[in-house]
């Protein structure tokens, strides 16, 4: 009995492990289908065009082609801006150009732009100053401003050489070749000046602002008399060195420059419509 029930116990594991067998075959087989099915459907949509989820990714994806999707419109691209053709006032200076200690919006050439606008003067200005930089590295940049076709430069250099206590020769040299190589190139220089305080010694510092006025006449050219005009010495419009001024102080830099250059361009939009009437 006990051996019969031992042959009854494996016939049982027998019969049930050949079910399961053939159970596993016929789900291989139902899985191989499903693989199959969707190995097709992901050919099918391998060949459609994805379309960019916002305006910037249009503009830059490229659109399809015909051939790709003969039954479908190319998508447009976005045309990109026109290039900015107005001439162009390049502002020449170490930090009190840069605007070293305030935003980008608040330096005297971005507020000098927004001036500039608002008045109906069809010009753009750049900023082309470098902290720090001094008369002699001032020099070394003039063919970088260049290669940027100004119109008008508003050079304004000098200060840290006079901070710095260098020799005014050298001082006055550079600049000099600064004004000689912007002039050969048939730009309109303004020369803003610069004066120091009085620790520097009553000799140094006049003949320091001097320079400014002798140059100025040399090469016949306009002059901010002071950039800081109204602003230097005065607390509330200078940042906590006082030497920068802040953004309400450059608001007043701005108008300094304004004085010195709205003249140069009302002569330069006379000249310009004489040639055209010339012309006509």
């Amino acid at each position: 009995m006990e051996y019969s029930q031992t042959i009854s116990y494996y016939t049982v594991q027998m019969l049930t492990c050949s079910e399961l067998l053939k159970f596993i075959a016929r789900l291989g087989t139902a899985c191989l289908l499903a693989l199959v099915l969707s190995g097709l459907s992901g050919c099918d949509q391998s060949n459609t065009s994805t379309v960019p989820s916002s305006p910037d990714s249009l503009a830059s994806a490229t659109p399809p082609s015909s051939e790709q999707t003969p039954l479908r419109e190319s998508l447009p691209t976005t045309p990109s801006p026109p290039p900015d053709d107005r001439p162009r006032i390049i502002a020449f200076g170490d930090s009190l150009t840069a605007g070293l200690g305030v935003s980008p919006e608040q330096s005297y050439p971005t507020q000098l732009q927004k001036q500039l606008d608002a008045l109906g003067y069809r010009y753009q200005v750049l900023n082309a100053g470098v902290s720090g930089d001094t008369s002699a590295g001032g020099l070394r940049r003039v063919s970088w401003v260049l290669a940027g076709k100004p119109r008008v430069v508003i050079l304004e250099l000098g200060g840290n050489d006079g901070l710095r206590g260098l020799g005014l020769p050298e001082t006055r040299s550079h600049l000099d070749a600064i004004i000689r190589q912007l002039k050969d190139a048939h730009v309109r220089v303004i020369l803003a000046g610069m004066k120091l305080p009085p620790n520097y010694g009553e000799e140094y510092t006049a003949r320091f602002e001097a320079m400014y006025r002798e140059l100025a006449q040399i090469h016949g050219l306009p002059l901010i008399p002071f950039l800081l005009e109204g602003v230097g010495g005065e607390k509330a419009l200078n940042q906590a060195d006082g030497i920068h001024p802040t953004g309400k102080g450059y608001r007043i830099v701005v108008e300094n420059v304004l004085r010195s250059l709205l003249p140069v361009l009302k002569d330069a939009s006379t000249i310009n419509s004489s040639a055209k009437k010339k012309k006509a």
